[in-house]
């Protein structure tokens, strides 16, 4: 059977690698290529790969989240993640939203076609370098340290992704299908939460704990 891939990373340059790694192998095939979480739920829905390799931090909806999203809508598709994140926070928050697979960007390279593999066949996979080990099981997963962004439901944490990144109130609404006016509301609300009192602190916040890519 050839695993369907499909590569999803704000960088052509970074989906163009992987391609070409995955690609030399006979039992794998890169079905498609994406540059944002958006554009991967999209096409994962789509086209249906057995394996989403995808980074975390990209704009407009990063990489746990659409790990998340697909997780729920296409439940027999694996995820793997690619990070250059190395905290035990960004790696629950991946495992929590579904994916299970965690590579460094950095040993990526070397590494993506074990990982594919492994988590084919279902089980876990974290790289060389990474805190955890590939053997561990699932409920050790619970004892990892929680994120404060489990306080915030779903759409407050993309609303928090498009405010950060600069958009408007207005262009959030037409990208989230939703009124000016509920924009505000979960903005406000998710500082609330978050105890954050103004934009500045929230991007860094944003930055910190990689919702969105550092300009």
């Amino acid at each position: 059977m050839v695993i369907k891939v499909l590569i999803v990373d704000d960088h052509a340059v970074v989906r163009d690698g992987l391609t070409m790694i995955l690609e030399s192998q006979s039992d794998i095939a890169v079905i498609g290529q994406a540059g944002d979480g958006r554009e991967a739920i999209a096409m994962a829905e789509a086209l249906k790969p057995n394996v989403v390799v995808m980074d975390i931090t990209m704009p407009e909806l990063n990489g746990i989240e659409a790990a998340r999203l697909i997780s729920r809508e296409q439940p027999a598709t694996r995820i793997v993640i690619l990070s250059m994140h190395d905290t035990l926070e960004h790696i629950y928050r991946a495992l929590q939203a579904g994916a299970r697979g965690y590579l460094l960007k950095e040993s990526a390279g070397a590494e993506v076609t074990d990982a594919v593999r492994t988590v084919m066949r279902g089980h876990r996979y974290f790289g060389r370098g990474s805190r955890l080990p590939s053997d561990m099981h699932h409920s050790a997963c619970a004892d990892l340290p929680r994120s404060p962004l489990d306080s915030l439901s779903q759409r407050e944490r993309e609303v928090l992704q498009l405010v950060v990144e600069g958009k408007k109130s207005s262009e959030i609404a037409e990208i989230l299908s939703l009124s000016p006016k509920s924009i505000e509301t979960y903005r406000s609300r998710l500082m609330v939460k978050l105890g954050i009192t103004n934009i500045p602190s929230l991007v860094k916040f944003a930055l910190l704990h990689g919702v969105t890519p550092a300009k």
